[in-house]
């Protein structure tokens, strides 16, 4: 049940992420293939183990084959802020600009995720409530703001 539960919520998300591209005016093709990496199982068991019980009930089970399996996601995905975090060999982080597709499809996850756990669309409240543990890039964070300007 837990991969029923999984795959479920994953098809569902893909959908409301999908209409929010269409919606903010992000690429039709990156909403098509948005989060298709989570479909390997080097992220799917992990992912089904990590969010469902085996009745397929909710809950959450933290492991570092999730933490292996989120960090995974992220490097496949130029869509997540982390992809673009660069750690110098000095143990300095700098925050990259993220390429303008991007960030509209960062930012219709998080329109999409907000859907299907909230029933809301709306990131803005998310938005304020995580930024400030986001590293962005100057203009990245501009853009998102934007962005989500024009979604209210």
């Amino acid at each position: 049940m837990r991969h029923w539960s999984n795959l479920s919520y994953l098809i569902q998300h893909k959908w409301f992420v999908f209409q929010a591209m269409r919606e903010i005016g992000g690429s039709i093709w990156l909403a098509l293939t948005h989060d298709l990496s989570k479909f390997r199982p080097s992220e799917w068991i992990s992912y089904a183990n990590r969010f469902y019980a085996e009745d397929g009930s909710k809950h959450r089970e933290k492991s570092p084959a999730f933490d292996r399996a989120w960090k995974e996601h992220q490097n496949r995905n130029p869509h997540h802020w982390q992809h673009w975090i660069l750690f110098t060999d000095n143990k300095e982080i700098k925050a990259l600009e993220i390429p303008r597709k991007y960030v509209y499809e960062m930012v219709a996850d998080w329109m999409g995720t907000g859907r299907v756990k909230t029933g809301k669309r709306d990131c803005c409240e998310w938005y304020e409530k995580n930024k400030d543990n986001m590293t962005l890039h100057p203009e990245t964070r501009k853009l998102v703001e934007e962005i989500i300007k024009g979604v209210r």
